[in-house]
């Protein structure tokens, strides 16, 4: 998963838990249940369906690699797949905020970066409103903010 900020190709490699499930997700059938986790990638922040290898435990908030080496993944075996907001458990919703602005702390620079650098896109479209949940007046204070 590959993301450009900046001119920079930034890999994702690592996401984290949001919720674990050693038991597999209740709501699907009991013969197809395998662990699972639920987890935000650092980078791109997508919601991802991680299976964990036999055996291991995880935390909830815990960093885990998922780049393309395969011998550095100690905990993860493989991304599933990309989940919608929808997909997570309750525990996951409640845990993403916490998440997120655990990765924001950890790379502050690079989100104040982004802040002060991002352009209109168009006379009428801001890259600031690109950002879900991020509305008109929230973005009109954050460029005031950026003026003084």
């Amino acid at each position: 998963m590959n993301l450009f900020f900046g001119g920079k190709r930034i890999v994702e490699d690592h996401a984290y838990i949001l919720d674990y499930l050693p038991q597999g997700h209740p709501e699907r059938k009991t013969f197809k249940r395998e662990p699972l986790a639920f987890g935000l990638g650092e980078a791109e922040f997508k919601l991802l369906e991680l299976s964990p290898k036999f055996g291991v435990n995880l935390m909830i908030g815990e960093r885990v690699y998922i780049g393309k080496e395969l011998e550095k993944r100690d905990k993860i075996q493989h991304v599933k797949r990309r989940v919608n907001y929808s997909d997570l458990t309750a525990a996951a919703h409640s845990e993403l905020p916490y998440v997120i602005a655990e990765i924001l702390r950890m790379d502050e620079e690079r989100f104040v970066r982004f802040f002060n650098e991002s352009q209109a896109i168009s006379t009428r479209l801001h890259m600031l409103e690109m950002i879900p949940g991020l509305g008109k007046k929230t973005m009109w204070r954050i460029l005031e903010e950026r003026k003084k």
